[in-house]
């Protein structure tokens, strides 16, 4: 099998990898299959069949348990938008594209019995369970036996059926339960339960966690649909509880979710929460959280597993460090465990406290609270409430989270990011199996007590994540989902050790040695598994069974013993068990056991193998044996002492006596035994020491060792201890020379020692035919043809004077002790040796003889090494001293590279200028030799290099050009760049070099020189630029086919600093015939990157086309089997299959259809060229399997002989010749039965359609009937109520009659300060503008001074922007102050609105700049930067005058018309909800009884007291009434001038004498239980018309005076006074609608079907201030008066930029118009009016603003505006009036545009004159101070980065900084 793998390597980006740290499995024993559909994302495994199901993106993969195929349906890709609900029709949905489905949830879906939810019966429907992340997440289900069938899904879906998250990078997980419902048919109802992330685009309020139908799903019930009696987690706020769900499971009665939230009630940091459900409870009043701690701050969970069956049931969660606060993990990881019990005991506490403490535990401390925003608390129910209530109820609070969390210790931790788990139970063992990032298989084995230990790592899949992890049914295998691939491989591989050793040493909790049956295995594989049978690897106490010692160890293989082993570890054995011996593979042999030793007897030797040749001993194994299983096993030697004396030839006696074995000599029978009884015998030197100098030996050689050939020698040798030898011998004297033997006759001599004698050999004239002066040729003694040992070094050395001494100097070398003479004759003179010298020796040699120089030319410096070759060229180095000399110049001799007479090396010397001349030696008083060559100093030089850059890798090809290059030899020449070695890469000759540059560790321009020897050459004037590497950020495709030709685009930066860019495929085979093919871009100039050897390399050739973009063209590859990025060659069929050589016929007008397979792997569209003839065929579609090309009307020339074109397809390299085409110019004849079928099956085909559009138009009116019904509905309403909003509004106007004829300098507006103040500084306590500069008035000169300085270092464009810059790269710069940063420079350039509009300018273009390459949609989405909130302030001070003149009338009518609206009705005192609203959240949902009152108050004016009648309500509060007074008597005036209602007292006065001070809270009081109920005017029973009077409050009062309460519903109220009351107004919070568990979840869900009295209400007040929204709508969006210059400067700026950054989608335009200005400005605008009015807004007045504001941001957006039954009622409120005013935005866009620009100019003037105008009104020396504290903070950076500025040097921009700080800290500086 072959797998190729595309993977382009981005140019030197990546190192190489790191060394894998995980042990390499065998290829055999993992099995990986590749899917498509990556990245994968879920697996699961069927506990019934063992098959796998794996989901990825738009496929499903069904297989086998050995991972074959079984089945596969595609999922996608689909049509859709995450902004649609689907059904998706493109007209319907413009941003519909096609969309990859990635897999979301992957289930088995089936009925459960048991508590832990075991399977159902066989016979039950099964099914799988698959959603995926488009068409808002909807699920279907499927066949188990086959993917593609469906057994459910829904075309139409309805929202409640939205179940998976609708982006793949927010996670989805669920659980099957089943649980009892007497409701359902079968009393069963088989639920799943779902957790999801929140995804911002899309259906918004989806619940986190849902319960959704399965089965029964009887009509009109629907599958996976969320119905409201199945409950919810409510959530206060979707996005702030964005939780990151990981594992969902079921275990007793509970189920449970694991997740990642922010923990948004204390540290605000990430956790890990388990949640925990009632299987039963459909209310979701059980709902309950736990924290989980893994100390040492591993805080984010990655994967989990709940493993249930051990004996303490257990869940195991990978839990990785988080970066900082964020939810993203780092590398850092741990293993930890949670018991369920204490989980459990722990959830079940949190509920306790909750219910029957109210949340604090016994110390007083909160230990649970109620999340996710919802309007619950803890409560003081009976104790005991828990285990009455264990699921909750109605009436208990919920959902619940515990304060503390469960705290565990890492069992193990790690530093790569674990990311799967499961566990496993091995002979009581637990052990945990962990996948990486990395793709790797880590095995840990935990104890009891939680704590574990690493044993194992795998690689797996290199590099790939592992998404999960499964054990298959047996539990012995393990299945690992990585991004494209499932493998499967053991948890153990045991049976790969077969010895003991080698299975102990795996250290592997599954595996041990059992014993008696020799193999590695788990416990229960074998049959004896007690304690000392089965051993266990991981316990490192275990040994093996070993034979410790054997005796004897070694014996002659002559004789038989008896031997013993003694046993080491024995296990037990039984009576009946037998163990034998073994001896290689000879007979077993009994054995008798006595305790831990073993006795048997030796083979017999006739039994025993023979020796191995060359050996004198054989090693037999020695094995233990149980039956035919080997034990234990050591070895035994059998010695042959008759082979130690045959292997030993020269000296068999001493080789005998001195051997390891036990042997003896027999000098009579020269031969060794191991029998000492022979007569004479020496003995083995153990048992007799000093035995080995008693052997007969010939020690030395008496005669010399020197032997001249040719002259006659006689050798005398010297022997010892030869008289052991009795009686009289021959001694023969043999030379062996070059394997010959010479036999020369010897005599014996006696000597003064008795033991020593001397033989003398008879002269021999000796020979030797090698052309060497020497030969060593052994010499040994016989004595009647037996050999006398002799001393291993025993030789002499034959000499030839005359070989290889070819001349007098070379003879005269040879040392005198060899006595050669330089013999001269009448014919020829010869080295010899002096006794055989024919001839005259001669005394001296003849001169010196040159026959070659080389090089014969140098540099005029010198320095280069001159070969000199020829003959007598002296006899020693020290013979040449000062003798040789270059064309007169002296050359220095290299004595270690002289060779004797024929060669010297010697260094060249400098020589003044160019000359030519002989080379001469002199030897002694010879006279010199003369070279026939000249030699030629020169002087080279280099002109010029090319090219004068390249990349800091190097690898550049560099030609260096110049004149006498090639002087001295090419060895002698190196180029240099800078300081790097240009390598030479071909023949140099004297004009060119050429060379390639090494890398350098930086750009920089460098010079180019060459050196020759010690001279130097570098080019004048020319320098080589070392530039940047190429970067390639991006390549694509990444993929194609064999025949290659694609062109691959290429991305990045610095892409022309290259020569010749190339692409390199490599394919490499690996072991199992297994190919990888990989492709990387490669650049001639980089580094060298090399395959390994057995690598086949294909290049293709690169184009540069900018220094950003390059082209690639891919090579070509045969087809190699089965493939992976490189594809095999799409496939095309004629065009005429049946009938090839028939042409094929084509109607003009029409189009051809090629079929084939596989056309659209690895190839686009816009990349298949078709040509017809010489024209070209225009591609119009491309499938898999289909190709559709429009041709010309007129049919072109053929380019062949043929008459009719060819129709070629052209894909790459590829061209496929598809026939000739033939236009018909005619219709044919068809016969009449052609037509009759044609108009039959053309009806067939008519009808066919007929009935696809009428479903379709029946689908699309009942769409457009439920549209029509929702906008019907609310047309009715309003219809209904239409008189009642009339009348509401002719009352309105009537009473607001004061109001319509108010002027500008009436309305109570702001002065610029106090504007400028709210918006630059919201929230901010103090007024920063009008504050003075606080500084001891010794420091405030100096201090002033450096403000001054800061505020002209301000005012330069390039510090100012480069300060900014600088901040905003500070990681702990938060986006606060961002804001504050720019709100200070707003302030303190204010002087200089056109400087301050230029540097925002600047800083929008590097804003657009860095949007424009990634999403520039989200471009000034929010306040994220200081330019962002620059452009807020300015907004704001150039749109305050159109505020005052235009805007701000209507804004204020628009305030007090809601004011008064609100006023009418009941408002609630302590939650904030009022009767008249258009805030369904705030909207009063009771009918209160109440009456209106008119009050007669005395006021005060001047000196008379005047009755003044005052509007009130009966159920009004006392401090209610206080405001509705003071809002009538200071009618007109600003808020901030009248007094506060808390500090005067209500008096009713009655009559004379009857005086009564009314409170909110006083004695009266009414109390019931715990709650207290506010004081209102009924509480009183002060009757219409009373008089009444507000006086200065008394202290008394003032202290005992509730304040009033606003909050929103879902917040607790205030409790006062006593913890214990809680107090109320006209409803009691636990009577609200939404309040916790008191109501059924239709109520909990009025919010969103709101009962049509609360909807008339709502339609009321809307009714009622429709004009004033339209008046402001309008006076904001109105272009028949110019509208603001700002906007319309601001508005061409961002055309520009558009335009600039050819972004010409205009709704991206569009919104940038609308983020910048509506969202930006007027949104904040119309949500506080006190940002520009001097009023007060309360909570309900706020709401309703709310509304309208959410309106005026959907009349901007450029989605459509889709309305529904479980639409927000805010949005159904004015889903009629949207459209209008979208058309208004887009016209007031579009007047803009349209509108002649150039106001430039206009704008500068007007900037001029604000400046001028509110200048005086800013505290700029305040905002300076503030400014300079972050240039403090920052000191360094700002420094730093100034210093870095090549233009902030010029400017000495950071000298100037020093100075300012200098002043403003009084510090002391080196300046």
């Amino acid at each position: 099998m072959v797998l190729p793998q595309l993977l382009l390597l981005l140019l030197l980006l990546l190192g190489p990898a790191p060394p894998a740290a995980c042990g390499r499995v065998p290829d055999d024993v993992i099995t990986r299959v590749e899917l498509r559909g990556a990245p994968l994302s879920h697996l699961l495994l069927d506990p019934r069949s063992g098959q796998l199901y794996v989901g990825g993106v738009d496929h499903l993969h069904h297989l086998s348990p050995a991972l074959l195929p079984l089945s596969h349906a595609p999922t996608g890709p689909r049509l859709d938008s995450p902004d649609c609900l689907p059904p998706i029709l493109a007209q319907d949905c413009p941003a519909a594209r096609l969309t990859a489905n990635h897999n979301q949830l992957l289930l088995l879906d089936q009925w459960e019995t048991g508590e832990e939810g075991e399977e159902g019966e066989e016979g039950e429907e099964r099914g799988l369970i698959v959603c995926g992340s488009v068409l808002q997440g909807i699920c279907d289900r499927r066949s188990l036996a086959n993917v593609s069938e469906l057994l459910y899904a829904t075309s139409d879906p309805v929202d409640t059926q939205y179940v998976a998250a609708n982006d793949p990078r927010v996670s989805t997980v669920a659980v099957v339960i089943t649980t009892g419902s007497k409701q359902e048919t079968g009393g069963r109802l088989r639920l799943m339960l779902v957790g999801r992330g929140y995804t911002s685009r899309g259906p918004g309020d989806v619940p986190p966690v849902t319960a959704r139908r399965l089965a029964p799903t009887p009509p009109p019930r629907l599958a996976f649909s969320q119905e409201e009696e199945l409950g919810k987690l409510v959530v206060g706020s979707y996005s702030e509880y964005n939780n990151r769900f990981v594992y969902a499971f079921r275990h007793g009665a509970h189920a449970y979710f694991l997740l990642v939230r922010r923990d948004t009630m204390h540290r605000k940091e990430y956790l890990s929460f388990v949640a925990r459900l009632c299987v039963s409870d459909r209310g979701f009043y059980s709902y309950v959280e736990l924290p989980l701690l893994c100390k040492g701050g591993y805080n984010l969970a990655r994967g989990a597993w709940l493993a249930p069956d051990l004996a303490r049931p257990a869940l195991f969660v990978t839990m990785a460090k988080g970066q900082a606060s964020t939810p993203v993990a780092t590398d850092h990881s741990a293993l930890c465990v949670y018991g369920m019990a204490e989980l459990d005991e722990m959830l079940s506490r949190t509920q306790e406290v909750c219910y029957s403490q109210e949340g604090r535990g016994s110390s007083g401390l909160e230990e649970a609270y109620i999340e996710y925003a919802v309007s619950s608390v803890c409560l003081r129910l009976p104790a005991g409430s828990v285990s009455e209530y264990p699921c909750g109820g109605e009436h208990t609070p919920s959902p619940i989270a515990s304060s503390i969390p469960l705290p565990a210790t890492p069992t193990i931790t790690m530093t790569t990011q674990l990311t799967a788990i499961t566990t496993a139970t091995e002979a009581g063992h637990t052990i945990a199996l962990l996948g990486d990032k990395e793709g790797n298989l880590h095995k840990v084995l935990v104890g009891s007590d939680w704590s574990g230990k690493l044993y194992d790592s795998v690689q797996v899949d290199q590099g790939s994540e592992v998404r999960e992890l499964l054990l298959d049914r047996t539990r012995e295998h393990a299945y690992v989902l990585t991004s494209s691939k499932v493998s499967r491989l053991p948890v153990a591989w045991c049976e790969r050790q077969t010895g003991c050793q080698a299975c102990l040493s795996l250290r592997d909790p599954y595996c041990g040695w059992c014993v008696l049956e020799g193999k590695c295995s788990r416990q229960h594989e074998c049959s004896r598994n007690s304690s000392n049978h089965w051993l266990w690897s991981f316990e490192t106490t275990n040994q093996c069974v070993s034979i410790q010692s054997l005796e004897p160890a070694n014996q002659s293989r002559d004789v038989r013993v008896q031997v013993t082993l003694t046993i080491a570890h024995l296990p037990t054995l039984l009576e009946q068990d037998a163990l034998s011996c073994a001896f290689g593979l000879l007979p077993r042999q009994q054995t008798v056991v006595t305790g831990t030793s073993i006795n048997c007897q030796s083979p017999s030797p006739e039994l025993l193998p023979e020796r191995p040749t060359g050996s004198d001993h054989l090693t037999l194994p020695v094995s233990l044996m149980f039956g035919h299983v080997t034990i234990a096993s050591t070895s035994m030697t059998f010695y042959d002492c008759g082979a130690v004396g045959q292997l030993n030839t020269s000296s068999p006696c001493m080789a005998c006596v001195s051997s390891v074995w036990e042997c003896h000599w027999c000098p009579l029978d020269q031969t060794c035994s191991s029998d000492p009884s022979c007569q004479h015998a020496l003995r083995n030197h153990k048992v007799q020491p000093g035995s080995v100098a008693s052997c007969p030996v010939i020690v030395s050689l008496l005669s010399s060792a020197l032997v001249p050939t040719a002259f006659p020698t006689a050798l005398s040798l010297l022997g010892r201890n030869l008289d052991l030898f009795p009686g009289e011998a021959d001694y023969v004297c043999v030379v062996v020379i070059e394997g010959f033997p010479f036999y020369l006759n010897a005599t014996v001599g006696k000597t003064d020692d008795p033991h020593a004698h001397i033989f003398t050999c008879s002269p021999h004239q000796f020979q030797f035919s090698i052309k060497q002066l020497e030969y060593s040729a052994p010499v040994y003694l016989k004595r009647n043809e037996v050999r006398i040992d002799t001393l291993p070094t025993l030789s002499f050395r034959l000499y030839d004077c005359s070989a290889g001494q070819s001349d007098c100097s070379q003879c005269r070398a040879v040392p005198e002790a060899y006595g050669c003479v330089w013999c001269t004759g009448s014919e020829s003179s010869s080295c010899a040796f002096n006794q055989s010298c024919a001839g005259i020796p001669a005394d001296t040699c003849p001169p010196p003889h040159i026959t070659e120089v080389v090089p014969v030319s140098g540099p005029l410096e010198g320095g280069v090494l001159v070969t000199i070759w020829g003959s007598n060229l002296g006899v020693r180095p020290q013979d040449l001293e000062g003798g040789v000399s270059v064309v007169g110049e002296p050359c220095t001799p290299k004595p270690d590279k002289y060779l004797i007479s024929t060669r010297i090396v010697c260094e060249l010397q400098p020589a003044v200028g160019p000359k030519e001349g002989p080379v001469l030696v002199t030897v002694g008083t010879h006279r010199p030799g003369r070279s026939s060559q000249l030699f030629t100093y020169r002087d080279p030089q280099v002109v010029a290099v090319v090219p004068s850059q390249g990349p800091l890798s190097g690898g550049t090809l560099l030609t260096i050009q110049g004149q006498r290059l090639l002087t001295g030899l090419t060895s002698d020449l190196t180029a240099y760049v800078g300081l790097q070695p240009c390598s030479l890469v071909e023949q140099v000759s004297d004009s060119r070099l050429v060379c390639r540059t090494g890398p350098s560790e930086g750009s920089a321009d460098v010079p180019v020189r060459i050196v020759i020897g010690r001279s130097e050459r570098t080019v004048a004037d020319a320098l080589y630029r070392y530039l940047d590497d190429p970067v390639i950020t991006d390549a694509s495709p990444s993929e194609s086919f064999y025949e290659g030709g694609r062109v691959i685009q290429v991305i990045g930066s610095s892409l022309d600093v290259v020569q010749q860019p190339i692409i390199c495929v490599g394919v490499e085979p690996l072991p199992g015939q297994r190919v990888k093919r990989t492709s990387r871009l490669a650049f001639l100039t980089t580094k060298q990157q090399v395959f390994n050897g057995s690598t086949t390399v294909v290049t293709g050739s690169c184009r540069v086309v900018t220094s950003r973009q390059m082209e690639c063209v891919t090579p070509r590859l045969s087809p190699e089997g089965q493939v992976f990025s490189y594809h095999p060659n799409p496939e095309l069929f004629v065009l005429n299959r049946e009938t090839p050589d028939v042409p094929y016929r084509f109607k003009p007008g029409g189009v051809i259809a090629i079929q084939g397979v596989g056309l659209t792997r690895a190839v686009s569209r816009g990349e298949v060229v078709v040509r017809l003839g010489d024209e070209e065929c225009e591609v119009k579609t491309l499938d898999d399997t289909h190709l559709y090309c429009e041709p010309p009307e007129e049919q072109p020339s053929s380019l062949t002989a043929l008459d009719l074109p060819s129709l070629t397809v052209g894909l790459g390299n590829l061209q496929v010749d598809l026939g000739v085409v033939q236009y018909d110019s005619s219709l044919s004849p068809i016969p009449l039965a052609a037509q009759l079928g044609l108009g039959a099956g053309a009806a067939v085909v008519v009808l066919s359609v007929l009935v696809v559009i009428l479903m379709y138009r029946r689908k699309s009116k009942q769409a457009l009937r439920d549209y029509k019904k929702v906008l019907l509905q609310l047309e009715t309403l309003e219809i209904n109520v239409g008189d009642q909003c009339r009348k509401e509004f002719t009352d309105l106007m009537t009473d607001m009659t004061d109001l319509t004829d108010v002027g500008g300098p009436s309305l109570p507006l702001l002065d610029f300060q106090s504007y400028a103040q709210r918006v630059f500084f919201p929230g901010q306590q103090g007024a920063l503008l009008s504050q003075k500069l606080d500084v001891p008035e010794t420091r405030r000169a100096a201090v002033e001074q450096g403000l001054s300085g800061l505020h002209k270092l301000l005012n330069n464009k390039a510090f100012l922007i480069k300060f900014i810059h600088t901040l905003e790269a500070q990681q702990d710069f938060s986006q606060r102050d961002r804001g504050y940063v720019a709100s200070l420079l707003t302030v303190a350039l204010h002087d200089k609105l056109e400087y301050f509009t230029e540097v925002m300018k600047t800083l929008l273009q590097h804003l657009v700049l860095q949007y424009a390459s990634k999403n520039p949609k989200l471009m000034l989405r929010r306040t994220e930067t200081v330019v962002e909130k620059m452009l807020t302030n300015w907004m704001s001070i150039c749109l305050y005058s159109f505020l005052k003149e235009v805007a701000g009338e209507p804004l204020y009518m628009l305030f007090r018309a809601i004011k008064y609206q609100v006023d009418k009705g009941p408002v609630d005192a302590v939650t904030g909800r009022a009767k008249r609203t258009l805030n369904d959240s705030h909207l009063l949902r009771e009918d209160i009884d109440y009456r209106p009152m008119t009050l007669s108050v005395l006021v005060k004016n001047d000196e008379d007291v005047q009755p003044c009648p005052v509007r009130v309500l009966d159920t009004d509060t006392i401090t209610q009434v206080k405001e509705k007074i003071l809002d009538q008597t200071y009618k007109g005036a600003a808020f901030s001038q009248r007094p506060s209602a808390h500090a005067l007292d209500l008096e009713w006065r009655s009559g004379q004498a009857g005086h009564l001070t009314l409170s909110d809270d006083d004695v009266t009081a009414i109390v019931q239980g715990r709650w207290k109920k506010l004081n209102t005017l009924q509480h009183y029973k002060v009757p219409d018309g009373a008089t009444v009077a507000l006086i200065p409050a008394s202290q008394a009062s003032t202290k005992g005076s509730v304040h009033q309460v606003y909050q929103t519903a879902e917040k607790t109220p205030i409790l006062e006074e006593e913890e214990e009351v809680r107090l109320w107004h006209l409803v009691k919070s636990s009577e609200e609608p939404d309040a916790p568990r008191r109501s059924s979840m239709r109520e909990r869900e009025r919010a969103k079907a709101i009962p049509e009295i609360y909807l008339t209400r709502l339609l009321s007040m809307k009714g009622t201030l429709q004009k004033f929204v339209d008046d402001v709508f309008v006076a904001i969006l109105n272009t028949k008066q110019p509208p603001p210059i700002a906007v319309r400067f601001f508005f061409d700026f961002l055309d520009d930029m558009a335009e600039k950054h050819a972004i010409d989608d205009p709704e991206t335009v569009h919104i940038w118009k609308t983020n910048s200005l509506p969202l930006r400005f007027w949104v904040n605008i119309l949500k506080n009016p006190q940002f520009v009015f001097d009023v007060q807004v309360t909570d309900s007045i706020d709401a309703v603003l709310s509304v309208i504001a959410q309106t005026f941001i959907d009349s901007c957006t450029t989605s459509e505006h889709k309305v529904g039954r479980d639409s927000p009622v805010n949005k159904l409120l004015y889903a009629r009036e949207i459209p209008r005013y979208k058309q208004m935005v887009e016209r007031y866009y579009s007047d803009i545009h349209s509108a002649a620009s150039g106001c430039y100019q206009e704008m500068n003037s007007t900037l001029t004159g604000l400046s001028g105008s509110f200048a005086s009104e800013m505290s700029s020396l305040v905002a300076l101070h503030e400014l300079y504290k972050y240039i403090n903070k920052y000191y360094d950076q700002v420094m730093s980065s100034l210093d870095e500025d090549s233009g902030g040097q010029k400017m000495q921009l950071a000298y100037r900084l020093q100075q300012v700080a200098a002043l403003l800290e009084n510090k002391v500086t080196d300046l």
